[in-house]
């Protein structure tokens, strides 16, 4: 491999030496299959938990786990990851980026040397374009030093150049990936309005096509855009008319567009002061009356709305990636504290409490770097087909996060409440990952209602078969049977046949839990039909039901991986995994009952009433005991 040599300067205003791998000669660069608008879509959807939803088992993206680096990307990645590594421990400097809300000069010029600003980006563009298995890795590295710059990198890198990535014509890509992988220029994602969040559909800003029909006239505002202070292209969304090809009706859709700081009418607010992620540096960005070439429309006009999830579902898994490394710092912290701290004249790790704990970080961590690795996976194999494997991933990464952080500044007692350790860092700036790239109470809502419809399709074909009952006999007997076999509690799914030995029981919980989940989407559809959709209480414990189904899942795979392999944690993974399918399958016969009760859903409607009070009140509608205000 050819590598060239990079200077960095550490902290202490010493010199080092880099040697990085040359992005335009790497063999590496080619591996990862860039999915656009025109590539064609499987005949039938490949994913796991879409088929999932529909009462069928499609295990092709699941095992095996997936293994995609050869022996030269291997080395490639090794290559890139020693000088990643060294830069978070000898160069950035977290504490003075979180107290100067700032990224030094020194900093990212460092960081545009490595060139990693180009990671996603083909090396016919000057990028590294690596696998997204490699990036993950990397975020792993970064995620566990400094939060706040990993993501100020990371929206760079994926929502702030994946549009062009997916979207972006030829002459698009040649004039703007280069500047984003080495030419200095920061890229942003300009899509929440003041008055829209995750509604996205139903952004203000607007675009008129000029009357010559060379440009279009933007107007409007975003809000919280990561990197917008500091952004050079923005991919942005707005309003457009466009006419109905079969009724010949003008409409408003949503388009996107790459517009550029340059343009006249582009300008950004001052950086929003925040909790957490502060050398992310957020704006405001307004467009005034800006003049946007016709050739900066990404994708196709009206198509914005499938731009923007499209870019947003390509990017969860680095979200998750990212906590992956911090939840390893944080585990690594909690492990020193508890083997070395002495309290009632025994060490912490000794007590069952605090075994509990380690415990179950462990495994939260287990499962979020399996999550990771399994979607990155899929994604560098080519499939297309991973938006609610994209949704469950961020969901849970995010989540986890939070409660490895929290229970090991819990560990740490007062120490962890201190800023030395750097925890009290972590929670502040992964807060907020709860809610960007898509609110989590928004997710769960598109997890159950996306499979709902894709089960609700599989019922209406068994209704429709019915009707004309002489010509559809096979379709009947099929979905009838399989519908028969669940009610009467027979198990008609089996993972067994995918794992290894030491997990079979493991597998079967995993298959008892996919088994009742079925039959649960069904009977729901069944008594609410349409109306499932303002069933939120209910919607709510589907996808949670989903989101450990797919964690067990996953983690059956990796675990039988290791085994195979040989590698020296499979004794622990066993453990893990055995763990964690005992407790989640027990979380989904949990979440069952509550759909099924009606004392809970009687319960649900107290809360309801609940809500409505204090709404009404703008507070809490109760008084306190003394009854003086």
């Amino acid at each position: 491999m050819l590598l060239s040599v990079s200077k960095i300067t550490t902290r202490d205003g010493q010199r080092l030496m880099r040697y990085v791998p040359m992005r335009c000669l790497s063999t590496a660069t080619k591996a990862t299959p860039v999915p656009t608008e025109k590539s064609p879509q499987p005949k039938q959807n490949q994913s796991f938990m879409i088929n999932l939803f529909s009462g069928q088992l499609q295990t092709g993206q699941l095992f095996p786990y997936p293994d995609v680096l050869n022996t030269d990307q291997k080395e490639y990645a090794r290559a890139i990851i020693g000088p990643v590594s060294r830069f978070f421990d000898e160069v950035n400097d977290r504490i003075r980026n979180d107290e100067t809300s700032n990224l030094d000069k020194q900093t990212m010029d460092a960081i545009w040397d490595l060139g990693i600003m180009g990671n996603p980006i083909p090396a016919e563009y000057g990028g590294l374009g690596i696998p997204n298995v490699t990036a993950s890795r990397l975020a792993d590295i970064s995620g566990g030093s400094d939060l706040a710059l990993t993501i100020a990198i990371g929206a760079h890198q994926s929502i702030g150049t994946k549009g062009i990535l997916l979207y972006g014509t030829d002459q698009q890509k040649e004039k703007y990936l280069p500047q984003l992988a080495t030419g200095g220029v920061v890229g942003a994602f300009a899509l929440t309005e003041p008055s829209v969040g995750s509604d996205a559909a139903s952004v203000k800003t607007k675009a008129v096509l000029s009357p010559c029909g060379k440009y279009y006239i933007l107007n409007g505002s975003k809000l919280w855009c990561s990197g917008g202070g500091i952004a050079g292209i923005f991919t942005t969304f707005a309003q457009t008319e466009v006419t109905d090809p079969k009724t010949g009706e003008r409409k408003d859709k949503m388009t996107a567009f790459i517009v550029e700081r340059g343009y006249h009418g582009v300008s950004t607010g001052p950086p929003e002061k925040k909790m957490g992620l502060k050398c992310s540096i957020t704006t405001d960005v307004y467009f005034d009356d800006v003049k946007v070439p016709v050739a900066n429309v990404l994708g196709e006009v009206g198509n914005g709305f499938k731009v923007a999830v499209n870019i947003l579902n390509a990017g969860r898994y680095g979200l998750c990636a990212m906590l992956t490394g911090t939840m390893r710092a944080c585990i690594e912290k909690a492990a020193e504290h508890v083997t070395t701290r002495v309290q009632f004249k025994r060490k912490l790790h000794e007590f069952e409490n605090v075994q509990e704990k380690l415990a179950k970080m462990a495994m939260h961590h287990y499962v979020a770097q399996t999550l990771t690795y399994m979607l990155a996976g899929n994604m560098d194999l080519g499939s297309q087909d991973y938006h609610l494997e994209a949704a469950i991933t961020k969901v849970f990464g995010t989540e986890a996060g939070w409660f490895v952080c929290d229970e090991a500044i819990q560990l740490l007692g007062g120490n962890g409440y201190m800023q030395a350790p750097g925890l009290e860092q972590f929670m502040r700036d992964m807060r907020v990952f709860r809610i960007f790239e898509g609110a989590n109470d928004v997710l769960r809502m598109f997890i159950a209602l996306t499979g709902i419809q894709s089960a609700g399709k599989q019922l209406n074909q068994l209704q429709k078969a019915l009707k004309n009952p002489l010509e559809n006999l096979g379709a009947i007997w099929q979905e009838g049977t399989k519908r028969v076999t669940r009610t009467i509690g027979a198990s008609k799914t089996d993972l067994g046949v995918f794992v290894a030995e030491p997990l079979k029981e493991s597998a079967k919980l995993c298959s008892q839990s996919i088994d009742i989940f079925n039959h649960t989407v069904e009977s729901v559809l069944v008594k609410h039909g349409k109306g499932i959709v303002e069933r939120q209480f209910i919607l709510a414990r589907i996808a949670d039901c989903a989101i450990d189904i797919y964690t067990m899942a996953c983690v059956l795979s990796r675990a039988t991986r290791t085994i195979h392999k040989e590698l020296p944690s499979a004794e622990h993974e066993i453990l893990m995994t055995q763990a964690w399918c005992i407790e989640a399958n027990n979380r989904v016969q949990q979440n069952v009952e509550r759909i099924h009760s009606k004392k809970i859903q009687d319960n649900y409607r107290r809360m309801s009433l609940i809500a409505r009070n204090i709404s009404t009140h703008q507070g809490p509608a109760h008084t306190n005991p003394l009854e003086i205000d």
